[in-house]
């Protein structure tokens, strides 16, 4: 067992303002402040995206490092998923100071014990979506996992518009219907009964809404209809209110014909999306 250098303790109902401060200290461009309901969902191991990711675990424990004068300087919170005994790193926020990252991350550790340890994985309801560690924006914490033996995967690019924009078409016909969890709208083109087109997008929140689909498949490509959706699909958040929206692309392998994104992010870029950061997830094996 590795000796800590600060003291560490479990989390407290009067920790929520300082822990929902460090956590706004990380937030990425484009997210919404964390919300007290949003820190208890994730306190509770609960999160509107990949809800049944989080079923799969068991309730996740989390503790706050104290600093020489008793001050709270960092949180994190890690579980165990019981059908592969794997350990989960879920979130950890520290003002990305490096003496405070490595002992948050060493105390996890220890607590999960020898075991495959995965970091970052999925996203918690902690942010609007982000599913791994924004690699430029969390940069020390990236360098302390890399440091205790983790290695990274590439997940997805983060990319970030204004709204409205202009100067994209429209569909001239597409249906649309309500998606449940997390709640949006669903945008469909079909061609008698075959759909060819499809966009999801998720109800604004404080003014930032999220691209989560957009597919055309390849008898309908080299139409144009992959830019009138997308731009019926930003009209349509437009006018529901919200101010920007993001986009989490997975082009993290773009040698496989099912994962390669170019063209949606040569789409996305001349539009007037801009990239925000790489999303990175990570995995320690037992020595």
């Amino acid at each position: 067992m590795h000796k800590l250098s600060a003291p560490i303790r479990p989390y407290r109902e009067t920790d929520n303002c300082t822990v929902l401060a460090l956590i706004d200290a990380d937030r990425l461009p484009g997210q919404p402040a964390c919300t007290p309901g949003m820190l208890e969902h994730a306190l509770d191991g609960r999160s509107p995206i990949d809800s049944r990711w989080w079923e799969e675990l068991q309730p996740p424990r989390t503790n706050v490092l104290l600093d020489g004068e008793g001050l709270l300087t960092g949180a994190v919170s890690y579980a165990i998923r019981p059908r592969d005994e794997a350990g989960l790193l879920l979130w950890m926020h520290c003002r990305e100071d490096h003496a405070a990252a490595g002992a948050l991350l060493r105390h996890a550790l220890d607590q999960l014990g020898p075991r495959t340890n995965f970091a970052f994985e999925c996203a918690s309801a902690l942010t609007f979506g982000v599913e791994g560690l924004s690699a430029r924006h969390r940069a020390t914490t990236r360098e302390v996992l890399q440091r205790a033996g983790f290695t990274t995967r590439d997940l997805r690019r983060y990319i970030q518009s204004p709204l409205p924009l202009t100067g994209l078409p429209l569909m001239a016909a597409y249906s649309t219907g309500p998606v449940h969890k997390p709640p949006g709208r669903r945008l469909q083109v079909r061609d008698g009964d075959e759909v060819v087109a499809e966009a999801v997008i998720g109800n604004p929140f404080d003014g930032i809404a999220v691209l989560r689909w957009l597919h055309v498949t390849s008898s309908a490509q080299r139409q144009g209809m992959g830019r009138a959706l997308l731009g019926s699909a930003v009209d349509l958040l437009a006018g529901l209110g919200a101010t920007q929206v993001i986009g989490y692309v997975d082009d993290d392998d773009p040698r496989d014909p099912e994962r390669d994104r170019t063209a949606a992010n040569a789409l996305y870029d001349s539009v007037g999306f801009t990239e925000v950061d790489r999303l990175l997830s990570f995995t320690r094996l037992p020595e």
